[in-house]
């Protein structure tokens, strides 16, 4: 690359996010550029320099490529104005549209197209009218910048009629661009890396770096031999789904055999036939494209079936024969009834003991999540956590959770028998929301079940990740400290809203599978036990619990059992079917739990499972292996361009606003003083740190907006959204609503969102400007009472005695499910109505009130109250101060279900 040309990225972190929108906007500026310079309302001067701010990076894309951009510039440097403007506006329609990657024209300038004929190894997606999908491969070369085109040249040559796919090549000459090349173009899928190439850029790339060596991505003390493995090694911590190879012209049997070559998937001899590396091409894209079960419902649904099983709607002719129902099958089409079935067999698979392609799709997803094994759920996430609990957690065992985990967590252990020991979150009463659990909460209640000897008892740790408001949590060292604590402890992270994160080189290492995969990497490292050792010299023989607290524990990498499981419902970031769910499994000792986990299995799954549900799970994988990088980095891009266009614009921001990074996390959980990513002078080591060292960090696609100020609470302003601007949001708080970007976005969502806000802002100012003082004041106090007056946010109490038979003194855990068995005798409950003098009178004198089930308002959505827990004051003024509709488990004519106080005494009797 020209290092004349080649400028250093901007250091603004939201910049690095929004690379790939800003590169169609910098087209779209360079078009209009030269339209004015034709018009005579710019000059030469200023075209060059736009086009000179693109050329930096338009070494890491394929298209336009060089021949265009030399043609560009040659007519921009020959005051060719009308020219340039029409080729500029060819080249930014064609990478707004993305028609390059199935138009030849595009590739040419119109000279070269009129004079040439058509060349078969251009790349066009359709070839004989078969659709062929379009990548790119990054081949890292020596001597790259002078002979790119060469490069280029020999790959498409290799190219057949009846390839697949079609790719074409991006030729880099350094580790350095290579990193570039992989974070900012997501159409590579492919890297071929061969020997001889340089470490650092032609260019002067100071930003990139310095982010390289934050991310501990620099291999600056990396040379000759060890480059090419290095390099296959970053890339594989940026993007692991790329498909690499490497090609040497030394002794590759030798190479093959290196550990740190367990990242590639081949390694050739560079002086034999390429055609063998284009093939391996194809080969290693088309293994990422199979979708086992889908790709064989559909060749069921074309076979001519008689059915005879119980499933009427199999093959449509119930539906398509009726005079009456006729309309649902021309609403959903013919190939969902010809690819529904109960057999399991004749070319399909079955979901509770898959042998054939339900069991392929499912260990392809393994590969893709970084498991070891996935299950695929059609029942939702709360099902996959259940079936956790149930294959796990035995009666008796205790499960440190999150009182504000979704419900599933809860019945889960109830139908299991384990004892919930509740850790609260840090609150955020401003918001009527709860945070993410500290550690030091965590660790206190291992040290506490430690110091009364029942440490044996913990057997999970069950937290959610990220929340519904986008806490992250630090996976890796909360796994770390507690295995410190207890090396055979159980971990499920509940990533229900967080699957998306694996396709994200930052977010990445704080999901589960990411935690689990640095650490067990850890574990193999020497350095590891010597890191141990060290920290147990140090804290001496029976350290106080005080200092292992404030100690940021070392585990004994030799004692360590790795057992980590996360849920995630695909559904919910991800292009499946709802209900849709994965199941992710990293266990050293899971053989020693399979047997019970198939039943847990079969307990909680459907048998009749949906076969389109399975079939959305199969190609919500490929898609995310195929895709998911670009489309996560897209769905980012977006949530922070809401985050800035609410934030500054100059009149919604007086009635809305989005939530800060250090507005929802408070500073003693952000060690590294990260604020927010459009916080000025931010840049991308800031984020990178905070990612890596911070206690909890903020998903930035989730949006956390602020309507009280505008006189909303969360559920009105939720309703009013849905109702009259056809505009959907799903989390509310009392003055707040949850707003998530996903892959599914685009800037045209964010353009009529804020075109809404505006007009919502500009009415609230017409009615102020017309109500008068009278009106304001009116509007002020609402205001004051969504956003000032809020209630308390209630932590749990405690398990009243009668539900802690074995329980230790210092550590609250309690027997909730005998709690909530206990209830079902009719004799043993009785109701108080919630505004009753009886229950003031109760809470100051007693008997104590036991709830005899689950109360869960929405919002916030957790439960205030679970079977056997003591109310508190607390929860009372909490739940009297509600104004929301739906509370689950509270019938407000009847009033609180609470077991009675001789019935819960005898239990204590039993």
């Amino acid at each position: 690359m020209d290092k004349q040309t080649v400028e250093s990225p901007d250091r603004r972190g939201d910049h690095f996010f929004a690379f790939p929108g800003q590169r169609t906007d910098r087209w779209r500026a360079l078009h209009t550029a030269t339209r004015n310079w034709a018009r005579g309302s710019t000059d030469q001067a200023t075209v060059r320099a736009a086009l000179d701010e693109l050329s930096g990076y338009e070494g890491f894309f394929a298209y336009p490529g060089r021949e265009l951009l030399a043609t560009l510039r040659g007519r921009i440097d020959g005051n060719q104005s009308g020219a340039a403007a029409g080729l500029a506006q060819r080249i930014s329609e064609s990478i707004l549209t993305r028609s390059y990657k199935g138009d030849l024209g595009d590739w040419q300038s119109a000279e070269i197209v009129a004079e040439a004929p058509p060349d078969l190894n251009t790349p066009t997606m359709a070839r004989g009218g078969r659709h062929r999908p379009y990548f790119e491969m990054m081949v890292v070369a020596p001597g790259a910048a002078s002979r790119g085109e060469s490069i280029i040249a020999q790959t498409r040559r290799l190219r057949r009629p009846e390839d697949s796919f079609i790719y074409e090549t991006v030729p880099v000459a350094s580790f350095e661009e290579a990193i570039c090349a992989a974070i900012l173009n997501p159409a590579i899928l492919a890297v071929t890396i061969y020997e001889g190439f340089d470490h650092q850029a032609a260019a002067d790339l100071p930003v990139l770096r310095d982010f390289l060596a934050t991310a501990g991505l620099d291999a600056a003390h990396v040379a000759g031999d060890d480059l090419p493995l290095s390099l296959a090694g970053a890339l594989k911590r940026i993007r692991p789904e790329l498909d690499l190879y490497l090609l040497s012209d030394r002794n590759v049997e030798r190479i093959a055999g290196d550990p740190r070559a367990a990242g590639l998937r081949r390694v050739l001899y560079a002086v034999e036939e390429l055609l063998e590396l284009h093939l391996c091409v194809l080969e290693g894209i088309d293994d990422r494209f199979r979708t086992p079960f889908f790709d064989n419902l559909k060749k069921y649904a074309m076979r001519p079936i008689s059915t005879f099983h119980a499933l009427p709607i199999a093959r449509g002719k119930s539906v398509f024969k009726s005079d009456w129902i006729r309309d649902m099958g021309e609403f959903y089409g013919l190939n969902i009834f010809l690819a529904e079935s109960s057999a399991t067999t004749g070319g399909l698979d079955s979901l509770l003991e898959p042998t054939g392609n339900i069991k392929m799709a499912q260990e392809m997803a393994a590969r893709a999540f970084g498991a070891d094994h996935v299950f695929f759920v059609t029942n939702g996430t709360s099902t996959s956590n259940k079936m956790v609990h149930q294959a796990l957690v035995a009666p008796g065992d205790i499960v440190l959770l999150d009182r504000n985990c979704h419900k599933s967590h809860h019945y889960g252990l109830v139908l299991a028998g384990g004892q919930p020991l509740y850790i609260d979150a840090f609150p955020m009463t401003e918001y009527s929301m709860y945070g993410a659990v500290p550690l030091s909460s965590i660790k206190k209640a291992l040290l506490d079940l430690k110091a009364e000897g029942r440490l044996d008892r913990a057997k999970m740790v069950d937290l959610t990740n990220c929340t519904f408001d986008g806490h992250i949590y630090n996976t890796r060292r909360v796994m770390e400290e507690c295995l410190a604590i207890k090396p055979d402890l159980i971990f499920l992270w509940d990533e229900a809203w967080f699957g998306f994160a694996r396709w994200s080189p930052f977010l990445r290492p704080r999901t589960a599978m990411g935690a689990a995969e640095a650490i067990s990497a850890w574990m193999k490292d020497p350095a590891s036990v010597d890191a141990y050792e060290a920290q147990q010299k140090e804290l001496g023989k029976n350290p106080s619990a005080a200092k292992l607290m404030e100690t940021r524990l070392i585990p004994d990498p030799r004692q360590i059992r790795m057992r980590v499981y996360q849920t995630n419902s695909t559904h919910k970031s991800m292009s499946a079917l709802r209900q849709g769910s994965m199941l992710l499994v990293r266990d050293v000792d899971f053989a020693s739990v399979e047997a019970q986990f198939h039943e847990a299995v079969f307990t909680h799954a459907s048998t009749s499972p949906n076969q389109q549900l399975i079939a959305s799970l199969d190609v919500a994988r490929r898609q995310m292996e195929l895709e998911g990088y670009g489309l996560v980095a897209n769905a980012i891009e977006i949530a922070l361009d809401i985050r800035k266009e609410v934030n500054a614009h100059p009149v919604i921001s007086k009635y809305f606003r989005v939530l800060s990074a250090s507005e929802m996390i408070p500073a003693e959980y952000r060690q590294t003083g990260f604020s927010d990513f459009l916080t000025p002078g931010t840049d991308w080591e800031d984020q990178v740190r905070s990612m890596h060292e911070d206690e909890f960090c903020l998903d930035p696609t989730r949006i956390t907006l602020v309507c009280g100020t505008a006189g909303f609470d969360g559920t009105q302003f939720k309703k009013m959204m849905a109702d009259d601007y056809d505009i959907q949001f799903n989390k509310t708080s009392r003055n707040s609503v949850l707003l998530q970007s996903n892959i599914n976005n685009t800037r045209s969502d964010v353009a009529n969102l804020i075109r809404v806000l505006l007009e919502i802002s500009n009415k609230i100012e017409r009615d102020l400007a017309a109500n008068g003082e009278n009106g304001r004041a009116a509007f002020a106090a609402r205001v004051k009472s969504l956003m000032t007056d809020v209630p308390d946010l209630p932590n749990f109490s405690e398990f009243h005695e009668a539900f802690r038979w074995d329980a230790g003194k210092k550590t609250p855990e309690g027997d909730m499910r005998s709690a909530f068995y206990s209830a079902y005798y009719a004799e043993g409950c009785e109701y108080l109505p919630l505004d009753s003098p009886d229950v003031d009178k109760r809470l100051k004198s007693g008997p104590a009130m036991i709830s005899a089930n689950f109360v869960i308002p929405y919002p916030p959505g957790f439960p205030i109250m679970v079977p056997g827990q003591v109310i508190s004051k607390e929860t009372i003024d909490f739940m009297r101060k509600l104004d929301v509709k739906e509370i689950h488990g509270f019938e407000r004519a009847k009033g609180l279900k609470l077991i009675r106080p001789d019935h819960a005494k005898d239990h204590i009797r039993k």
